[in-house]
């Protein structure tokens, strides 16, 4: 019996190690992908431009700058921790249209209905990104996420 203990005790040690390791891989992705974010924005800025013929437009160069610097270049956070005193108004534009329509139900929303009311539809390849978002958003106190994966509002923590 005295085996059984030592061996679920070293399973233990090697799942609580390999769960630490994994923290921090996630937490490197997460960055990546802030990064793409940011990316993927400034390159759709571009080719809007092009198209329109501003590319080499001074304002363009100037919302380049501020794309470049803003939440989610270079590694920053796009989706910043909730502290006290912090609103909606930090989170970028598409996080501020799901906190919206989670705050506008009473009930838990599963990423699905989300996903709809933002006009994106019901496909695998539409919702996910959207589920995505919800849970970045619960990860960093903006949301609860229930154990079903529905997402509801948490309310202001105090200043």
């Amino acid at each position: 019996m005295a085996d059984v203990l030592v061996w679920v005790m070293q399973r233990r040690v090697v799942l609580a190690e390999r769960a630490e390791r994994l923290r921090k891989e996630l937490a490197e992705i997460d960055a990546e992908v802030a990064r793409l974010e940011a990316a993927e924005v400034v390159i759709g800025q571009f080719i809007e431009a092009e198209r329109a013929g501003g590319a080499d437009d001074p304002a363009m160069a100037a919302e380049l700058e501020r794309v470049t610097t803003a939440p989610g270049a270079g590694g920053m956070l796009l989706v910043p921790h909730r502290e006290p005193g912090m609103d909606e108004n930090v989170l970028p534009a598409d996080y501020q249209a799901i906190m919206k329509i989670v705050a506008a139900v009473s009930d838990p929303v599963p990423a699905k209905d989300i996903s709809v009311q933002l006009g994106k539809g019901t496909a695998p390849g539409q919702v996910e990104p959207v589920r995505d978002k919800l849970r970045r958003l619960a990860d960093r106190g903006w949301l609860h996420r229930t154990p079903a994966g529905r997402f509801t509002a948490l309310p202001q923590p105090p200043a």
